[in-house]
């Protein structure tokens, strides 16, 4: 038999977040929520089927989105929203503006308003 172990994770703290909210309607513990959304969507993702072969044209721009089902516009919008959340986590954006030498403006990790120089430097502008 072979043994299976965890392994250490990391996820978005929006989604952690939505996952502890979502748990609890669900007498479920956020990492309980997150592995039920995992398998769900896994499911969801390899289903091989006429209606997953229309969102999969849609997605390609093949397939007009009026021409979709309430279903699977549901499906196409998830997996677009996914997508977006993805490329943005992958981004670095700000690291690109910064060594054009643009001046950034964002919101830090405490809610804060902080400016962030091309030259490493930074400074709050506004507490939360």
């Amino acid at each position: 038999m072979v043994e299976v172990h965890d392994k250490v994770t990391r996820f978005s703290a929006d989604l952690v977040n939505a996952a502890a909210a979502e748990g609890a309607r669900q007498s479920r513990s956020a990492r309980q929520q997150l592995d039920h959304w995992v398998r769900v969507g896994r499911a969801v993702s390899s289903v091989s089927s006429a209606q997953r072969t229309r969102v999969e044209s849609a997605l390609a721009g093949r397939l007009p989105m009026h021409e979709l089902s309430e279903q699977e516009s549901t499906v196409v919008n998830a997996e677009i929203a996914a997508a977006i959340e993805e490329n943005v986590l992958a981004s670095h954006l700000g690291s690109e503006l910064a060594a054009e030498g643009i001046t950034t403006v964002a919101l830090d990790e405490e809610g804060r308003l902080v400016e962030y120089r091309p030259d490493g430097s930074s400074s709050v502008i506004s507490e939360a």
